[in-house]
């Protein structure tokens, strides 16, 4: 009988109460619970279970990987850095105006980490994110050998997450197909959806990465408009990381 009962608690959705009727069963007893506690339980946890599993599949289709915390970010390092516009961004201020997000900086000091953990607060916020690099997104639109692959693709980056991070823009030169490619990702976005876009290039620098100077130009019209530019100056972190630990690797073994 139990068994036929959490078959059909399973066949409703409840699935969380299927696989642990028992513990219910037994938590009634002792309580004494009458039909409507019974009933406020099961809502509570199936609605806390659903959120749970929710927050697991944003989590893995955002493709963020693993990443520091802010609480590790070392605000006194940077020479420049404009802190209260980055909590302002890790509260999603940007997203509901569908704004976006420009982080310009050299390597190694922290823009990636700083777009993930945003990325992140959308995630728990029940934001749909995907966190993706310049070239892999490239990548995978210009290996479509048809228009309807193509427009497919564009869709899964343009339409269907309300947060597209796009990372490492600058650091390949792009040629006029693939610098097409951006651009119609971002115009397809501009004003619709919310872009976090990391880079070591001022917009002065694009034009040495981007052969079309006109796409260039309207690619930085779209982005730049609507946007809070986040500059970040001074030495990489990895540098000094990699500094420190060279005490460490040269001292003998007792």
């Amino acid at each position: 009988m139990t068994t036929d009962l959490r078959d059909q608690l399973r066949l409703l959705g409840l699935r969380h109460t299927g696989e642990t009727l028992d513990d219910l069963i037994s938590l009634a007893t002792k309580n004494r619970w009458g039909t409507q506690q019974i009933l406020e339980y099961v809502a509570r946890v199936e609605l806390e279970d659903r959120a749970r599993r929710s927050l697991e599949r944003r989590l893995g289709h955002s493709r963020l990987g693993r990443f520091k915390p802010m609480a590790d970010f070392d605000w006194a390092w940077p020479k420049r850095i404009d802190r209260e516009a980055v909590d302002a961004a890790l509260r999603l201020d940007f997203l509901e105006k569908a704004h976006n997000i420009v982080l310009v900086a050299n390597q190694g000091l922290g823009k990636t980490m700083i777009a993930q953990n945003i990325a992140h607060a959308a995630v728990q916020a029940g934001q749909s994110v995907l966190f993706t690099t310049a070239a892999q997104m490239l990548l995978d639109l210009g290996s479509q050998d048809s228009a309807r692959g193509l427009d497919q693709r564009l869709r899964h980056y343009c339409n269907r997450v309300s947060l597209l991070v796009i990372d490492e823009i600058g650091y390949l030169s792009y040629d006029n197909r693939n610098a097409d490619l951006l651009f119609q990702v971002v115009s397809r976005r501009y004003e619709k959806r919310s872009v976090i876009l990391t880079t070591n290039l001022t917009f002065s620098d694009w034009p040495t990465v981007f052969p079309n100077a006109a796409c260039t130009t309207a690619l930085i019209d779209r982005l730049v408009h609507h946007s809070e530019i986040i500059t970040i100056e001074g030495k990489s972190y990895r540098a000094r990381e990699a500094e420190e630990a060279k005490p460490a690797r040269r001292k003998p073994k007792s």
